[in-house]
């Protein structure tokens, strides 16, 4: 083998991995097909469905979050127009493209939305529950307004996953450098774009679950989540990618290390700043409207939840990436990761599972009578159920091979980028 086919097949992704696209489609697909079996087994009741609808949604905006982390990565990169990171922006490049289909798997909670069933996941969208404060939301919190703004966050999303990974590629060909000139002029208003489609979709998506509910924080919350999302995974990637042969060269310690520097900046140290301050905030505040979001989730197995966020999402993490070392270490570095990837889709369960008992919260006059009914057996949201797995390992599988499938139509890094000497050269101070 001659050293430029050794090149060759060290920046592709190969036959073998490409052939995994159909058994992880498949795989994925069979788990939603059984997470919709399962209701119907459990006699097909709106609970059940409303059980089947949140573990869905917490599924979905999981694979969502990882796939808008890695579209603020490409944009960050041209906005500062980084060197150090070209190397890695094919990987972030082929994970934001899938934000050009993953519309597809929001159409079944779209399609509940506008036949009129959509409160089996909104309360707001059910008249029987409405009061003066949804009334008065109502000019932002109707039905017509929310699906026109679901379809434009997912217009801009998938123009600019298209955009960005279709350019890159094209240079790869061509080695034109308007191309990334282009990129360049667009990320300014992409950013803006990023920002307030970002924010008011988990306002839609997730704050409006409670829609008595309400944080000027959440969008930037939900923010530093996808980025926790999204940098372990970068990790995960890199270090899977080098165990099979690829990129052993051109991905080096000094990656591995700005890599864990995003990790620990966005997804742990940022990400606990923001949750700390929400949190705050509202606890100072004491206003009955806020605090019960916080109290269905300081209840009953929930507050151990809270708990392992606490530590697994940020004490633990944080003490083991605070020194440089654990980041130079790509054994080391893949198991906290793997870790951090675990805790982000608790934290997204935590999101969209707890509900406010909305009947104990009206008969308890104190919080520890409230806790009382709780212990006695007042349901505070909904509890674990098989179709949480069944739609996480759906949506991964699905998400895991078309990711594969186009990570494997071109070369893994930007071959023609004019920075790519930067990257290869590129040494932490």
């Amino acid at each position: 083998m001659t050293g430029g086919q050794a090149n060759n097949e060290r920046l592709n992704l190969g036959e073998g991995w490409r052939k995994l696209f159909l058994p992880a489609a498949a795989v994925g697909l069979l788990a939603l097909v059984v997470s919709v079996i399962i209701p119907l087994f459990r006699g097909g009741d709106a609970h059940a469905w409303a059980q089947f609808f949140r573990s869905y949604l917490t599924a979905f905006i999981y694979v969502l979050t990882l796939s808008l982390g890695g579209l603020f990565f490409i944009v960050i990169q041209h906005l500062t127009r980084a060197g150090w990171s070209v190397v890695l922006r094919r990987l972030a490049e082929a994970v934001a493209a899938n934000l050009t289909w993953l519309w597809l798997l929001f159409l079944p909670v779209l399609l509940i939305v506008l036949f009129g069933r959509g409160w089996l996941l909104y309360d707001w969208m059910d008249a029987a529950h409405r009061d003066p404060i949804i009334e008065g939301k109502t000019p932002f919190l109707n039905v017509g307004f929310w699906t026109i703004r679901a379809v434009f966050y997912f217009l801009v999303w998938g123009f600019a996953g298209w955009y960005f990974f279709s350019r890159s590629r094209a240079q790869d060909g061509s080695g034109d450098v308007n191309l990334t000139h282009r990129m360049q002029r667009w990320a300014p208003l992409t950013a803006i774009l990023y920002g307030i489609t970002q924010t008011f979709a988990a306002i839609d998506w997730i704050m409006s679950l409670e829609a008595h509910w309400f944080s000027t924080m959440f969008g930037v919350y939900f923010f530093a989540a996808s980025c926790c999302g999204f940098f372990a995974l970068l990790c995960v990637l890199m270090s899977a990618l080098q165990r099979a042969g690829k990129l052993t060269g051109e991905i080096t310690l000094e990656h591995y290390q700005d890599a864990g520097k995003q990790l620990f900046a966005f997804g742990i140290v940022f990400w606990a700043y923001i949750a700390f301050s929400q949190y705050m905030l509202i606890w100072y505040a004491n206003i009955p409207e806020e605090t019960g979001w916080y109290l269905a989730r300081q209840l009953g197995a929930w507050k151990a939840v809270s708990v392992i966020l606490l530590v697994g999402h940020f004490a633990l993490p944080f003490l083991l990436l605070v020194t440089k070392h654990t980041k130079r270490r790509r054994a080391v570095i893949t198991v906290i990761a793997s870790w951090m990837l675990l805790m982000h889709f608790v934290d997204v369960y935590w999101l969209v599972m707890p509900q406010v008992p909305a009947e104990a919260m009206s008969a308890a006059t104190t919080y520890p009578e409230l806790t009382q009914m709780v212990q006695a057996g007042a349901e505070v949201g909904f509890a674990p159920s098989l179709t949480d797995l069944t739609c996480l390992v759906g949506m991964v599988g699905v998400w895991l091979a078309v990711t594969a499938r186009r990570m494997g139509t071109c070369s893994l890094i930007p071959a023609q980028d004019p920075r790519l000497h930067e990257s290869l050269a590129f040494e932490n101070m």
